[in-house]
């Protein structure tokens, strides 16, 4: 017998509600599961701390994961909700017309930030330790001689970023693309930005063109790459969230923390990791330095920050150039 069209739509429906239901729980990590073996960093100015624990693992021989918590910003238009609904007060000094409490949440209003990475491996928990660190003054030799062969030498896999270039993943967050193969990018918020308000937009442009690994391998021939990016991120942001090219901060990561050239969009009001002199090249100086010389980071020495732990650091302690 025929299966009749109200049946078969049925059945559709069910297996698509099925097939989400079992990518869902795929995706959901077992935090109930999760036993903590050490805080690797924390921070009281940032609200946040940085914890190393293992899944099914309170003996140790579990999967290894570093969980990320970070206390969320106020959101304006929840303040009246956040003082008055369910809201308890618990005195904690009191000195003439000064006093502090302690003041409890309902849990819908207490939300933690919550960052996995899961399963992680040796390289993310050094990632996220606390560690020393030296400022590297790189010459433009030293990234052929040591920075270079350092990269090449070693598997940082950027399988992630194709995964968002292709459309195999996170294809619903990007919030513009041009498409072209050599002057094109997406534009997709960072993952520090939880997109509830402006004051720390954070989103992040990846250019199509695979091959250029950092600002080391910029040339004047990426001019009209680094525009697009810069007017067109600008536009789309405007658009999208009311914010002017003025009020931003555009700018490149030196060294970055993944090698496929990417660019940072946040908002000016907003302190970003990795925004300070040591680490950040403005967009818009990158873009004057290779209109004055198209090799110009190809011979300017370049300086930014190591940890203790790092590997690249050791080779320049080798070259004796630490």
């Amino acid at each position: 017998m025929a299966e009749s069209p109200s049946a078969k739509r049925k059945r559709d429906e069910n297996g698509a509600a099925e097939s989400q239901d079992k990518a869902d729980a795929a995706s959901s990590f077992p935090l109930a599961e999760f036993s903590v073996c050490k805080v690797l960093r924390e921070s009281a100015r940032d609200k946040t701390i940085f914890l190393h624990g293992q899944v099914n693992g309170a003996s140790g021989d579990g999967t290894d994961a570093v969980v990320i918590l970070e206390k969320t910003p106020f959101q304006e238009e929840n303040v009246a909700e956040l003082l008055q609904k369910y809201t308890k007060l618990q005195l904690q000094m009191s000195n003439d017309i000064y006093s502090t409490y302690c003041l409890y949440l309902p849990p819908e209003l207490n939300e933690i930030k919550t960052t996995v990475v899961y399963p992680a491996t040796e390289k993310h928990l050094q990632k996220y330790l606390c560690q020393e660190v030296y400022l590297i003054q790189e010459t433009g030799e030293d990234y052929k001689t040591i920075t270079l062969p350092f990269i090449q030498s070693q598997s940082f896999s950027i399988q992630w970023v194709y995964n968002i270039l292709e459309k195999k993943a996170e294809a619903d967050r990007i919030i513009y693309e041009n498409p072209d193969p050599a002057n094109g990018f997406v534009l997709i918020p960072d993952f520090k930005w939880d997109q509830k308000q402006l004051d720390d937009l954070y989103l992040i442009a990846i250019c199509h063109c695979r091959g250029i690994k950092s600002l080391r391998d910029l040339t004047a021939d990426h001019l009209p790459l680094l525009k697009n990016i810069s007017q067109e991120g600008k536009e789309a942001i405007v658009k999208r969230f009311r914010i002017a090219g003025a009020q931003l901060r555009v700018y490149l990561h030196y060294q970055p923390s993944y090698y496929h050239l990417h660019v940072h969009f946040t908002a000016l009001s907003y302190d970003a990791p990795g925004c300070s002199v040591e680490r950040a090249h403005l967009l818009s100086d990158v873009i004057d330095n290779l209109e004055f010389d198209a090799q110009y980071y190809q011979k300017r020495t370049l300086t930014f920050a190591l940890r203790a732990d790092e590997p690249l650091l050791k080779k320049f302690q080798d070259a004796g150039r630490v």
